[in-house]
């Protein structure tokens, strides 16, 4: 029997704990013949990046040994800064990037005794987006240069696996240059193409890329090359070989990013002279879906080749991810209902499928689908949801500015123990993803769960600019940064508020990265929210555009829509320049090492706010970056803007949680 007690004070089995110690984070799942290999972040090792291995016995360990000077492996790359792909595995051999050192080693998972191989040189040179060729002894793989200063010079480059560039730079060869960005290297089965993306500024690779193949070389470096697809106001993404040494990637030129598939490269032994002019392109499975989503890390992988007829695939329809199987031949799409749905990662080898899944009742999890069931690999916690009690999304959509529509899922309070007062309503949390081209997905989160089993009703918003829905949809927030995704913030609030859903009294937006200028965009627009917390937002635009880095470096200039930093619009669309427009006591969390939105934004923003009497409360985490990694920061995080709401709102406080101090408000 349920216990009545006011929404947001509803003491909950979830804790910061439970999100920090009982369960690590997932990601980077591929399959080597009968392994299955992914990397697990640890909160509570510091946020230290683990390679784990689950042979084809079923046993599952950490894998690699410590390096040559007894430091435990922390599989990161910092290749344009977000990072992403930072191992890569063939037939046992292991080549991976090290957080402690910046180099990448090689290992034997068949020889053992011979420990981590040490294959670049120390210095500044990052390397990820990794694809072995063990028949010329190579590691392809995208190279960050930083050694000259100023902006970065990106290149792909063919690293020997037997060592010998690790103290002198100069076996490595150079495959491609003179581009801005190069990534996703890959290697035909026959190993006699390599396929890869470039782009230049001022595109993202998701707005404008170009998708390239080429004969390899003995050395590893491209002879005769062609243009695949790509360019021309549209874009490329993950290119995959099929067994037939056919080349499938995705490209939204359609306006979606569906799947093509070009024929006619010459297997070994056959002939090759004119090779180039005789491929043929053709879309598999049209379709008003994405496949794929926007490549801001290295080695994004929606789909892989099933077997010699076949891909598995993923993709998202009104932000909802669905899996099933394509067929080479004529595009036929066949989906697998499973009870699961992927979550970016589906990974295939042999005719086994193994992915990165999550539904409303489990943790996300590492999932192999066998004769459509599914069997769990690696879950990402020891956390039972339902004997807690699961808050399960709801679609939701509202009309906007412009007439416009927006979307997102609703999720409603939800306890195993109490519920809230016949007379209440809940209060809610707007939450605004990053990006801004991520989305927000269904599915079972702790940090969602972390506010609903507490009374709280939790709105996960896509507004204008997420992906998931179609290359439209995103392109519309471009020029209205800072304008369009707040309207669909504060139309999504009021539309629960109208429809009798959530107290309008206590209202919260909360967002991270490009999420936290949102909500400051949204607190300066509107009077409907009464809390805002701001994680690492950006603040003030022109600061921003100065110090990012390479990878974004042109990007706010076409979310803002001017390339002129000095255009009025940069201090218009500022937060720091519009305190006083700013409409509700303000939240402020940021990590000191940040370097993407750096903690001057925040330690100014927090200042100015305060001398204006507004209320408001700052937190910077040491260590820190942009994201927290640190299991009792992450801690520190969910507690403080807990305790902030509390005051904010005059509710009942957690006695066990240190308030977090709040300047200017009324007590």
């Amino acid at each position: 029997m349920s216990t009545t007690a006011p929404y947001g004070t509803w003491p909950s089995p979830i804790t910061p704990g439970t999100i920090t110690t009982r369960t690590v984070g997932l990601a980077q799942v591929r399959v080597d013949g009968a392994d299955t290999y992914w990397i697990e972040q640890r909160a509570s090792q510091a946020g230290r990046q683990v390679l784990l291995r689950r042979d084809g016995s079923g046993q599952t360990g950490e894998i690699l040994p410590l390096t040559p000077f007894d430091e435990l492996v922390d599989v990161r790359t910092r290749v344009h800064e977000y990072g992403g792909r930072a191992y890569a595995v063939d037939s046992g051999i292991i080549v991976v990037s090290h957080a402690g050192d910046g180099r990448l080693y090689r290992y034997d998972v068949n020889h053992r005794l011979r420990g981590l191989v040490p294959l670049t040189i120390y210095g500044d040179v990052r390397h990820g987006d990794l694809e072995i060729d063990t028949a010329r002894g190579l590691v392809y793989a995208v190279r960050e240069d930083h050694r000259q200063g100023g902006e970065p010079v990106s290149s792909l480059v063919a690293i020997p696996l037997d060592g010998s560039a690790a103290r002198d730079d100069s076996p490595v060869r150079t495959v491609v240059e003179g581009t801005d960005f190069v990534t996703s290297p890959t290697l035909s089965p026959d190993g006699e193409h390599l396929a890869w993306i470039t782009w230049n500024h001022p595109s993202m690779p998701w707005d404008e890329a170009t998708l390239h193949a080429g004969d390899l070389a003995p050395d590893g470096t491209a002879r005769d090359q062609v243009v695949i697809d790509g360019g021309n106001g549209y874009s490329v993404s993950e290119p995959r070989w099929t067994e037939q040494c056919e080349l499938v990637h995705l490209a939204n030129g359609s306006g979606f990013w569906n799947l093509y598939r070009t024929e006619g490269f010459p297997r070994r032994g056959t002939h090759r002279e004119g090779w180039t002019t005789a491929l043929r392109t053709r879309p598999l499975h049209p379709k008003q879906a994405t496949f794929t989503a926007p490549a801001w890390q290295l080695g994004p992988h929606h789909y892989d080749i099933l077997d010699s007829e076949h891909l598995i695939a993923s993709w998202a329809q009104e932000g909802v991810w669905h899996l099933g199987t394509i067929k080479l031949a004529n595009g036929e799409l066949e989906e697998w209902n499973v009870g699961w749905q992927p979550f970016g990662n589906v990974a295939s080898s042999g005719g086994r499928v193994v992915m990165l899944a999550s539904n409303e009742s489990r943790l996300r999890s590492i999932v192999e689908v066998r004769h459509r069931g599914v069997v769990v690999l690696r879950d990402s916690g020891d956390f039972d949801p339902v004997s807690v009690g699961v808050s399960v999304a709801e679609p939701v959509s509202w009309p906007t500015t412009d007439d416009a529509t927006a979307y997102g899922f609703f999720y409603p309070p939800a306890s195993a123990s109490y519920e809230g007062p016949a007379d209440e309503l809940p209060p809610l949390i707007v939450s605004v993803h990053g990006g801004p081209t991520a989305a927000a997905a269904p599915g079972y989160s702790l940090p969602v769960q972390y506010w609903t089993s507490r009374g709280f009703a939790y709105l996960d918003v896509n507004y204008r600019g997420s992906s998931g829905y179609s290359s439209g949809y995103r392109k519309a927030l471009n020029g209205h940064w800072g304008v369009r995704d707040a309207d669909d913030v504060i139309s999504g609030a009021q539309h629960l508020i109208d429809t009798g859903r959530v107290d309008p009294a206590r209202i919260a937006v909360h967002g991270a990265s490009s999420g936290g200028f949102t909500v400051l965009s949204a607190i300066r627009r509107s009077t409907v929210f009464s809390a805002a917390t701001s994680v690492f937002g950006v603040t003030d635009l022109v600061r921003m555009a100065h110090t990012t880095h390479k990878f974004e470096s042109h990007y706010i200039q076409s979310l803002v829509g001017a390339e002129d930093l000095s255009d009025p619009v940069y201090a218009e669309r500022s937060p720091i320049h519009h305190v006083d427009e700013i409409h509700a006591p303000l939240l402020l969390l940021q990590g000191s090492e940040d370097p993407i939105v750096p903690a001057e934004q925040a330690t100014v923003l927090h200042r100015a706010v305060a001398d204006k009497g507004l209320p408001v409360a700052l937190e910077v985490f040491h260590g820190e970056g942009h994201g927290f990694r640190i299991a009792s920061n992450i801690h520190r995080a969910l507690t403080a803007e807990l305790s902030f709401y509390t005051q904010v709102w005059g509710m009942a406080q957690d006695d066990d949680a240190e308030p977090v101090a709040v300047e200017n408000l009324a007590r």
